[in-house]
């Protein structure tokens, strides 16, 4: 017995310094895109992120950047933290499957060396199984809340079966106690952790119950009872509470703000104190665990006092400020996240009632002159009860796009339905039916969404390109040929431009080995089915009840793969007792002492052995720098005390990154257009931020609060006879606070009484600001005009950026990031100039002499071929040994399309030898190995050509072709089936219309063979195309 322990310590450690060795070798050395660089940025400074945050992982992080010292450091260390954690994550599951495994294969505590071997060889082979699994290793080597999760998974799993061992003993319970706080703390990182609730009862109640197929049932009710009182009455009952303290002190008693929440806690605390000596006093032993437990729960879930005291310091960062009990009940309930039904709701095309469109929510609440004040109620919409249903699975009208896919995967036919409208109108609406919501749920939610994921981890992957359906990319292979083919077309003869570092296969071998162990623990009598049981809750719980909770929408912004780690977690358990039935099944063929070490070793070299060589080179991130570099080269596009407007993730965290962790260019303020629709970040706007000015905007507090100006209407009013009016005075108008300015039709809402606006620019302060170069004086316009006359309203966000104008009288410059969509542009693209990652506002109308150019404004040549060339960093992208995964390369489309319009640019300017260097170092950037020829390359040819730069152009032509004729002959031998329709027929069709593109630009560049080829191989393919 001591000798399989000091082994079992062993062994355990082993796979802890493997899989640590592992995750360090191959971290991001820096910030990563996504939320990584706005997680690393909470943790190097203590500043608040988005809900429902993540203290713990802040406290966590905050340490380990500390030990980094240089700021340039911090991101590393945090990824050093995740590494880290995932490696002991490992060693925990590694010394769950030993014990599990010493369970079922011996009965009074003795063992063979045999068994021994047997057992510690299941904890390799399904740890490092998990160790070397797509979804989790890929968390482990990034600064995100993951890792530090599934680290605090394993542990409470773990001690769960550590008090199994010495439940009989003396004050074991503390185990439970621990396991509890464990649980407070995991709230401060991600709720995953609480899934493992039900798996930890089922311990307790095998334990210390008889099982009976009641006992069963009242157990499973416990354990959802846990779950549901910890996720729906602690986490927002505790604060709840708390807000209504707070009201009854601050607006009755009228006592100083927080006195209300201080009072509770301490009544609280005092209740908490005095139930647990009393249950002491009285010798009540469960009701002293039950009443520690929750005190402790409490004591971890306190760290969120954490996102109060920092955002009431007012940190840069402060999302949502949650600086008191009303807005941090907000915050932690994701409220900016909108909700979702999941047992009964409504479909995406239901309408709303005519009767009782709106119904009132509960109040916003707002700090006023000692008070809180209601500034708004929450809206909530009320639809016909004949369009909703139960379990909705297709609910979403956020975008368009989502009807057209709900109807593609649930294959909708519909139900024809008779709505009347507000109008007294009679309609037809289609209402889905459930066979058909359960269609999608299967195919979208479970397959697409989950299975494919699981599948990813357990048989193989396609490539690493995100797929919203179809066949071409995104998928599970196995690498067993016929079958992958049968489903996927030939994935042997896939085309060098559709070769991925993400194709990895491991033949099902993970996955047969799990399922053995699934049906070696159903044969192992009823010890085995307690185990298959207790692992099938952990699967399901973190799998498809998942799946269930998120009610995931299609066209998701990214692979959601990482939501379900806790899943995969559990399956690894099974792949480790597959080992067991391997050692058993071969038990009378080999000697026991050999038995498990020649099983234990080829399956360690056929499981984790192929899952490592396969998947080493894409979770590779070693040597990568792009998203810290491209965030600072956002930052360097800007002049001094600029502001630029972004959107999304990937062109705001990282610039976040930039200047809260590493301290670059502070002077400019990135303002997020995305949280610009929201009074919290207005404010935050309107205050200085390190070198930054505060933003200029007009409005006063109340005036932008929630529930105010969150629309303003565009009309046209026939009082006004003017074609349109001046900027500042139609911002002056919707300011005005007086009722004659409102409409009293829309609830009082402010509105434009033009659509069409135009802006005097005061020329002397566009000198003065230096906001164009000298040469371009003579194009400085008088007037400035903006045409909505295609849009009926302004959200606040656009709102604001006309504000801003109004009152900017050009003193800050102001960028809009080239990743903003078009319609965030309020028709001013007509003024923009390019200058390298975003452009820059000026009062220039630019040359619009190619209407059907995709492109935007005017290129500043001198200072985008200065920063293009000279200031900007790149990330090492053109390092052959560093992985460029999908989301990278589609920055780097983005890169190549900026050095396009550069080199084009030139061209017009006569700058023929500037424009072949930008073509030259943009090919040196952004080669056609790392992101395929598309678009953007076949303009690049064109002006290679037009620089006569001849030899260059007609290379680069050659390739092009070759690598387009190559996808074609590739996806016209696909079978019949996969042409007509999908993800094939596009990319047909796309390729059909790169080629005729580059054929024109031969034929205008005189080169009349290269041109015949062409013209030849798209007539040929067009002959075989179906779909002509």
């Amino acid at each position: 017995m001591k000798q399989y322990n000091l082994y079992n310590l062993i062994a355990g450690w082993v796979t802890f310094v493997i899989s640590a060795v592992v995750y360090l070798l191959t971290i991001e050395p820096s910030a990563s895109f996504w939320d990584c660089g706005e997680f690393i940025t909470t943790a190097t400074n203590l500043q608040v992120g988005h809900p429902p945050g993540a203290p713990v992982f802040m406290i966590v992080g905050r340490f380990f950047t500390i030990l980094g010292g240089s700021p340039q450091n911090a991101a590393l260390m945090v990824n050093i933290m995740s590494a880290l954690a995932s490696a002991f994550t490992i060693l925990f599951l590694f010394w769950t499957i030993t014990h599990l495994a010493r369970k079922l294969i011996t009965s009074n505590g003795e063992m063979t060396t045999g068994q021994m071997v047997a057992i510690l060889g299941s904890g390799l082979v399904g740890a490092l199984a998990y160790a070397f699994s797509d979804t989790f290793w890929f968390s482990a080597v990034e600064g995100e809340v993951y890792a530090l999760s599934s680290f605090l998974t394993a542990l409470v799993f773990w001690a769960i079966l550590k008090w199994e061992n010495v439940a009989d003993e003396p004050h074991a319970n503390r185990w439970l106690i621990f396991i509890a706080y464990l649980m407070g703390l995991s709230i401060g990182v991600h709720l995953l952790n609480l899934l493992a609730i039900p798996a930890i009862v089922f311990v307790y109640y095998f334990r210390k119950y008889e099982v009976t197929n009641k006992g069963i049932l009242y157990a499973l009710l416990v354990s959802v009872a846990i779950l549901g009182g910890i996720m729906y009455l602690i986490i927002p009952g505790f604060v709840r509470v708390a807000s209504w303290f707070e009201l009854l002190f601050v607006n009755t008693f009228g006592l100083p703000y927080h006195s209300g929440t201080f009072f509770y806690l301490l009544l609280l605390a005092g209740g908490l104190v005095w139930a647990i000596r009393y249950t002491v006093d009285h010798k009540k032993v469960f009701w002293n665990t039950v009443v520690v437990a929750i005190t402790v729960i409490l004591i971890g879930y306190s760290s969120f006092a954490l996102i109060l005291i920092r955002s009431s310091a007012g940190t840069p960062m402060d999302q949502n400020s949650p600086n008191d009990t009303f807005s941090l009940l907000s915050y932690l309930n994701r409220e900016q996240y909108g909700q979702r039904p999941l047992f009964y709701g409504q479909y995406y095309n239901s309408p709303l009632n005519p009767a009782d469109r709106y119904s009132e929510g509960s109040p916003y609440y707002a700090q006023r002159d000692g008070k809180y004040v209601i500034t708004d109620y929450r809206v909530v919409p009320n639809y016909d009860d004949k369009f909703k249903t139960l379990f909705p699975r297709m609910w979403s009208s956020q975008e368009a796009g989502h009807a057209q896919e709900y109807e593609s995967w649930g294959k909708v036919k519909g139900r024809r339905i008779q709505h009347v409208n507000e109008q007294g109108e009679k309609v037809i609406i289609n209402k889905p039916t459930m066979v058909e919501n359960l269609r999608f749920f299967f195919r979208y939610q479970v397959g697409h969404m989950y299975l494919r994921y699981f599948m990813w981890n357990f048989a193989g992957r396609q490539d690493d390109i995100q797929s919203h359906g179809g066949v071409l990319h995104g998928n599970w292979i196995s690498g067993i040929s016929f079958l992958d083919n049968f489903r996927l077309g030939d994935q042997d003869g896939r085309p060098a431009m559709m070769q991925n570092a993400a194709n990895n296969k491991y033949f099902f071998l993970p996955l047969i080995l799990g399922i053995l162990g699934i049906f070696y623990l159903y044969n192992k009598g009823r010890e085995g089915k307690r185990v298959l049981w207790l692992v099938f809750l952990l699967f399901f719980l973190t799998g498809l009840a998942i799946v269930v909770y998120l009610n995931q929408y299609p066209i998701q912004p990214r692979e959601r793969d990482y939501a379900f780690a806790g899943s995969f977690y559990a399956y690894a358990i099974w792949i480790g007792l597959g080992v067991l039935a391997l050692v058993e099944a071969l038990k009378k063929v080999l000697p026991d002492k050999v038995n498990g070490i020649v099983v234990t070793a080829v399956c360690l070299a056929l499981v984790p052995g192929i899952m490592l060589a396969e998947n080493y080179d894409d979770h590779d991130r070693s040597g990568r720098y792009t998203a810290r570099d491209l965030g600072a080269n956002y930052l360097k596009t800007c002049a001094e005390q600029a502001v630029i407007f972004t959107n999304g993730d990937n062109d705001t965290f990282p610039l976040w990154y930039n200047q809260e962790v590493e301290g670059v260019r502070t002077d400019v303020r990135v303002c997020n257009l995305s949280y610009l629709q929201t009074d919290w970040y207005i404010t935050q706007m309107k205050k200085q931020a390190y070198e930054s000015k505060p933003l200029p905007f007009s409005l006063k507090e109340e005036q932008y609060t929630q529930g105010t100006r969150d629309i303003v209407y565009l009309l046209d009013d026939p009082r006004i006879k003017r074609e349109s009016i001046d900027l500042v005075e139609a911002v002056r108008f919707v300011n005005d606070d007086n009722p004659a300015t409102k409409l009293t039709q829309a609830g009082n809402a402010a509105y434009f009484p033009k659509k069409k606006l135009t802006f005097k620019v005061d020329r002397e302060a566009v000198i003065r600001n230096k906001v164009v170069r000298p040469e371009d004086y003579d194009k400085i316009v008088d007037t400035i005009y903006i045409d909505l006359s295609d849009r009926d309203y302004l959200a606040k966000d656009e709102y604001m950026i006309l504000d801003m104008l109004a009152h900017n009288n050009w003193e800050r410059p102001i960028y809009f990031a080239i990743t903003i969509g078009p319609q965030k542009f309020l028709k001013l693209s007509n003024y923009f100039q390019l200058e390298g990652f975003a452009y820059r506002l000026v009062p220039i109308l630019a040359d619009r002499s190619s209407p059907e150019s995709i492109n935007f404004g005017r290129v500043a040549t001198d200072i985008m071929y200065d920063n293009l060339m000279h200031k900007f960093k790149w990330g090492n992208m053109n390092d052959p040994s560093v992985y460029i995964d999908e989301n990278n390369a589609r920055m780097m489309t983005n890169i190549r399309n900026n050095f396009n319009r550069l080199a084009d640019m030139l061209v017009r300017e006569g700058k023929q030898d500037s424009a072949v260097t930008v073509v030259k170092k943009c090919q040196e950037l952004v080669p056609p190995s790392v992101v395929p020829f598309e678009y953007f390359s076949l303009e690049m040819i064109n002006t290679l050509y037009q620089s006569g730069a001849t030899e260059d152009a007609s290379a680069m032509a050659e390739e092009a072709y070759r690598s387009f004729e190559q996808m074609l002959a590739y996806l016209m031998s696909m079978p019949d089936h996969f042409l007509v329709s999908g993800d094939v027929n596009e990319e047909i069709q796309r390729n059909f219309f790169y080629l005729q593109k580059l054929e024109r630009t031969c034929r205008a560049s005189g080169d009349a063979e290269l041109s015949a080829r062409i013209t030849k191989t798209i007539e040929e393919y067009l002959r075989k195309y179906p779909g002509q």
